[in-house]
């Protein structure tokens, strides 16, 4: 990045009200991933680093968000705000959907979520990309978007604040760092030049919030998200590690809690008990399928006795589709035993989830195939972590429980709270009354 156009007026890139932690954007890396807290100036930073190297080496730099929907949603207005601070005004052109320089650089904006095939192939000449709020960015975006941008010398820039542990890009740059990645955390003590109007406010979240301030301000992720319905619960789940790769006993029956749903997921938890322990050993979502196609995928699963498929209250309910109840299709693809979970309110449920966390371990791995978007626990795990309230806007408390891509899986797992101790490993006794030894439980730490 070193050539300059004749007869353009070259910027020296140099890093004058540059915060020093961001000296490395001069340095040419693949991946480079500024990340942490509130007023660190990593986005302005950023900006005003592209706009010096565009103007030093035509250039084409795609800024995108996971959501963009409008060029009010990118990072448009920062680069023109940055424009006019550097006195760029002569040489950068802000035209209504990109930005253009007199040496040929240009800045063009994107959704990551929205991109095609043929879409993608188009950015294959891009020299720089740079994802703002990357930690919305999905796994999916991401094995999209990076082998596309293949140019020699090519990068990818990625800024965000921290919010899950489990976030895609906090996974994959914190705590799993490529080799070719600059990977470099930065709160508001790394700016020079942070907000004085800012200082009240954060003084006063750190006195009275101290865990909203350690994420907002200090840049360190949490383990569910704010106001998650079960942040204390999944946080000892974590900490005490009964969220761990959990394989199946192929002595004991595989029992299967279901939420249903079409153009909402299609929920099913794999359960299993091991004296009072309750097992969650995978875990199957997606939508668009069909009972079908969902016990196919369970008759995938080798060496699993299936136990009994617990249906929601609506499972006896008669669809003027197919003139049968899902119960009865459940019976009809040679599910032996399917059963009706009461009606519980959904307040009742969650109580009753509480309840039964300290004996729930979950399987955290992850696998993926064609028939559905997830499986194993660790989407579940996410689930949890991200089941909250909605807090209306004119009263500020919270209320009913969201209903979004994470429901669903919270909805089955108050369906397996409901019954969980109706679950038994012998067709014609109660768990308690069973005899015979349970070898893995000294393994569980009980």
């Amino acid at each position: 990045m070193s050539n300059t156009a004749p007869n353009q007026t070259a910027v020296a890139p140099e890093p004058i009200h540059f915060p020093p932690k961001l000296d490395f954007l001069f340095r040419p890396m693949r991946f480079k991933v500024p990340w942490g807290g509130r007023d660190a100036g990593r986005s302005w930073g950023v900006a005003r680093a592209l706009l010096i190297i565009g103007a030093n080496t035509p250039l084409r730099i795609l800024c995108g968000r996971e959501i963009q929907k409008t060029l009010a949603d990118s990072v448009m207005a920062l680069l023109k705000d940055q424009i006019a601070n550097l006195g760029l005004e002569k040489f950068y052109h802000v035209q209504e959907s990109s930005v253009t320089g007199q040496n040929g650089t240009a800045f063009i904006f994107t959704g990551l979520r929205d991109l095609d095939a043929a879409k993608v192939k188009s950015y294959e000449g891009v020299d720089i990309v740079w994802i703002e709020e990357a930690e919305t960015m999905t796994k999916k975006s991401f094995n999209i978007l990076e082998p596309t941008i293949r140019k020699p010398g090519s990068e990818l820039w990625f800024t965000f604040n921290a919010q899950m542990d489990s976030d895609f890009i906090y996974e994959y740059f914190v705590v799993n760092t490529p080799e070719d990645a600059y990977v470099v955390k930065m709160t508001y003590r790394d700016n020079p030049w942070y907000s004085e109007v800012l200082v009240n406010g954060r003084k006063r979240m750190q006195e009275t919030d101290p865990d909203e301030y350690d994420n907002i301000w200090e840049g360190n992720v949490r383990r569910a998200v704010a106001g998650a319905i079960y942040a204390k619960e999944i946080t000892d789940l974590i900490e005490k590690k009964r969220a761990r790769p959990m394989p199946h006993d192929p002595q004991l029956p595989v029992h299967t809690i279901w939420d249903l749903g079409w153009n909402d997921a299609m929920s099913i938890i794999l359960v299993q008990r091991i004296a009072s322990a309750v097992m969650v050993i995978g875990y199957l979502e997606s939508s668009f399928k069909t009972y079908a196609d969902c016990v196919n995928e369970l008759n995938t699963l080798e060496g699993y006795v299936w136990g009994t498929d617990y249906l929601p209250h609506d499972g006896a309910q008669t669809r003027p589709d197919t003139g049968k109840s899902p119960k009865e299709i459940l019976k009809g693809l040679k599910r032996k035993n399917v059963e009706i979970i009461p009606v519980l309110d959904p307040e009742h449920g969650i109580r009753a989830v509480r309840m039964m966390f300290p004996r729930l371990y979950i399987d955290n791995s992850e696998f993926e195939n064609d028939a559905f978007e997830y499986d194993g626990g660790k989407r579940l795990i996410e689930c949890l972590k991200r089941y909250r309230r909605a807090v209306p806007a004119t009263t500020g408390e919270p209320g009913h429980p969201v209903h979004d891509q994470y429901s669903h899986g919270c909805d089955a797992i108050r369906g397996l709270a409901t019954i969980v101790d109706k679950i038994t490993n012998e067709y014609d006794m109660p768990i308690q009354q069973i005899r015979r030894p349970a070898p893995h439980v000294r393994g569980l730490g009980m």
